[in-house]
């Protein structure tokens, strides 16, 4: 203990108040234990303060105002502006209410609630350092702990967060005004919802991966449609270029790229809308990537999207008897326990997929398993969601994933066109598709991609979880007009009896 340090004492600390830190302290204070929620930032974290909350509702805002200047087919015709302003402080206000909540909703279950910097001192102990001059540290005594720090963006050379124009995704969340060219680096889901925002609020914007294709975690199918619309949308992309550096001219910024290592016989794809304006001529290249050369490209501002990596080096984990792997996560078991049992880890920091709700089951069963409860985490129904324009939603096993495993897969798929409402929403993009086991019936997952395909994902993950099958999505019934239906659809092409589409 450091001299003047104040030692308090826990059944369970957590470190770290994001959506698996906070939904651990409050089931565990419902489970009666004496909980300490510990964070050096914000309550609620990076996904309500600097992620998933402010960015879904910048994409809410910035698609009514496109929505509303792009509907006159409906006989609608309107020409509105966005006072970035105004939309800020929307979003803020909306960032505001949740991140109360968590608070009131922590400290309504009895979970104390600490602000500081923590890391190990030995195995059952910890030091919170307070921010602020003058505010000393304590020490904090624990029977157990839960580790949920979360993560941060990843860096690459030469495009450091701290240069003016370099920018992560929290600070382009809160930019005060709106770039009118933007380099976005990393055409991941992070990069691509980005661009849909800033493309709707009327920025010239380019995306260069240094893969082949954008959304490359997803089936090519899936990633199609959203990349169509982004061209439509004006975005341009540049695959299979790494962005070198950049520099100042003339009152702005040149990101230069170059060409990115690849295996030999897999040339990058050239993707472009032809629009140009960004990419210079300077380097006589042109602006689609075909000619594989170094390109440049002039912008206001360069968004870095390139991925995300666990905070576990802010821990002293080597006094607590942890260490991560070589990509700085702690692996964990199907109860969140760590190689030191009586220490979880949850979140980003146990690992792929980095999700806020993947994050949020494993702390409630951290918190269950402390208590004493039989609980685990099934792993199969997590899905997954990209808010683009249109959305796509995943659970369970792909086609391929379901053969490789050992099942017969038997796929039913539905256009999300031949449905009753997709054409009274003038989104008609997209569809759902469900993967069952032949022989047995049983639903082992499905793909969305389209309107609400981030809702639509939820009845197919239940279908999963529930060991439901075909048959039983089948035979329930949906309202009509209403998007579900698709669901309903995909089961019964799956079976070979669709109504609104042809069968098999």
């Amino acid at each position: 203990m450091v001299v003047g340090d104040i030692a308090t004492g826990t059944d369970l600390l957590i470190i770290g108040a994001g959506p698996g830190g906070y939904v651990a302290a409050i089931r565990a204070g419902q489970l009666d234990l004496d909980v300490t929620l510990v964070d050096a930032d914000e309550w609620g974290g990076v996904c309500l303060n600097h992620g998933c909350i402010p960015s879904k509702a910048l994409l809410t805002a910035t698609d009514v105002a496109h929505e509303a200047g792009h509907a006159e087919e409906m006989g609608v015709h309107a020409d509105p502006t966005i006072d970035v302003g105004e939309m800020m402080d929307w979003k803020d206000g909306v960032v505001e209410k949740m991140t109360g909540g968590v608070e009131k909703l922590c400290k309504a279950n009895g979970v104390t609630l600490m602000e500081g910097r923590a890391e190990f001192a030995d195995e059952n102990s910890v030091r919170v350092v307070h921010g602020g001059e003058g505010q000393g540290s304590e020490s904090v005594e624990f029977e157990h702990a839960i580790v949920a720090t979360g993560s941060r963006p990843v860096e690459i050379p030469g495009f450091e967060f701290d240069a003016e124009p370099v920018l992560d995704s929290r600070q382009a969340l809160s930019l005060d005004e709106v770039p009118d060219r933007l380099v976005i680096v990393g055409a991941g889901y992070i990069g691509m919802e980005l661009a849909t925002v800033f493309a709707k609020a009327g920025s010239q914007v380019a995306v260069v991966e240094m893969l082949d294709d954008a959304l490359p975690g997803f089936e090519p199918d899936l990633a199609r449609p959203v990349k169509k619309r982004a061209k439509e949308l004006g975005i341009e992309f540049h695959f299979g270029q790494t962005a070198r550096e950049w520099y100042e001219h003339e009152g702005h910024v040149r990101v230069v790229t170059e060409p990115a290592e690849v295996d030999e016989g897999a040339a990058p794809e050239a993707e472009a809308d032809g629009s140009g304006g960004l990419a210079s001529d300077a380097s006589g290249t042109s602006s689609d990537g075909e000619s594989g050369g170094v390109q440049e490209f002039d912008a206001d501002k360069v968004l870095v999207a390139v991925g995300r990596q666990p905070v576990t080096d802010t821990l002293n984990l080597e006094a607590a008897g942890l260490e991560t792997d070589d990509r700085g996560f702690l692996e964990t078991d199907d109860r969140a326990r760590t190689e030191t049992d009586h220490i979880f880890a949850i979140g980003d920091v146990a690992g792929e997929p980095m999700l806020a709700h993947k994050a949020s089951a494993e702390g409630q069963v951290a918190a269950e398993v402390v208590a004493g409860e039989p609980a685990a985490l099934d792993y199969q129904a997590i899905p997954a969601a990209v808010f683009t324009d249109p959305e796509i939603g995943t659970v369970g096993m792909t086609e391929a994933e379901a053969g490789a495993a050992g099942f017969e897969p038997l796929v039913g798929t539905f256009p999300l066109r031949a449905g009753g409402r997709a054409p009274t929403t003038g989104h008609t993009e997209g569809f759902v598709r469900v993967v069952a086991d032949e022989p047995t019936g049983f639903v082992l997952g499905g793909q969305v991609v389209g309107r609400e395909a981030s809702e639509l994902i939820a009845e197919i993950g239940l279908a999963v979880e529930l060991g439901a099958t075909l048959e039983d999505v089948a035979a329930t019934v949906h309202t009509h007009p209403t998007l579900s239906e698709a669901v309903m659809e995909a089961a019964e092409h799956a079976l070979g009896r669709a109504i609104h589409t042809l069968n098999r």
